[in-house]
């Protein structure tokens, strides 16, 4: 009578051991093969219903289709579902990828990354997401103010108000709201700031402190430029197109 001591029966318990785990490691790479396919599927449907199968699954095999996908999925509903997804995975399994994504040349990789950290909320990822608020592309920029409001440390609020405030002026009224709504999070800390603003030189940055303060003190207000502040950044604009 053989028991599980005797050498034969743990070379059998071996062998079943590494065969039951490369027919794991085979079916992963079958469904994670399978899951790019669908999510490259011409119809935003198929797409959108993948990634909800995906997040509900749940598999960390997945992490990599999932943001691979993000960088590059035209649908704003399936990049939804794709964060949905990847905010479902483990932590120690999605955020080193994402930090990575960050340094990608794709805009949108970068943007969707940011995103997604700031529904994760690991603040693992607060040093790389504070050195993006100064992107070049202003869906980075916006995605990456947001994300640092979601992640900033506690008592690092008023370096991230000084850092957010050297951006005032910048964009068109969604993109300036949008910086607004991220110094309005930080209340009392983005004060200093906004004062200081509020008397610079460039009427554009003034005219954006003047409505951001506006917006923190009553967020249920519109973010709108006052009549004088607009009037100075339309002459502003002539003098620009004269010039």
């Amino acid at each position: 009578m053989r028991t599980h001591h005797d050498p034969s029966t743990r070379l059998v318990e071996s062998t079943r051991l590494v065969e039951s785990t490369r027919l794991v490691e085979s079916t992963r790479l079958v469904e994670s093969t399978r899951l790019v396919e669908v999510l490259s599927a011409d119809d935003a449907s198929v797409r959108l219903r993948a990634a909800l199968e995906s997040g509900t699954a749940a598999d960390p095999g997945t992490v990599t289709a999932l943001v691979d996908r993000c960088a590059v999925e035209p649908d704003f509903f399936v990049r939804d579902m794709l964060t949905w997804a990847l905010c479902r995975l483990p932590a120690g399994v999605t955020v080193p990828r994402l930090l990575a994504e960050l340094g990608s040349d794709v805009s949108q990789a970068r943007s969707q990354a940011l995103h997604t950290l700031s529904k994760i909320g690991d603040p693992v990822a607060w040093p790389k997401v504070s050195g993006m608020l100064h992107d070049e592309h202003d869906e980075v920029a916006r995605s990456a103010w947001r994300a640092a409001v979601a992640l900033v440390p506690p008592g690092s609020e008023s370096g991230l108000a000084a850092a957010l405030g050297a951006e005032l002026g910048r964009g068109d009224h969604d993109l300036q709201l949008s910086l607004g709504r991220a110094l309005a999070a930080l209340d009392e800390a983005a004060v200093p700031v906004l004062h200081a603003a509020m008397n610079s030189s460039d009427p554009r940055v003034r005219a954006h402190a003047e409505a951001t303060e506006r917006i923190r003190v009553d967020p249920d207000s519109a973010f709108v430029l006052s009549v004088e502040s607009a009037k100075r950044v339309a002459a502003l604009g002539a003098d620009e197109i004269r010039e």
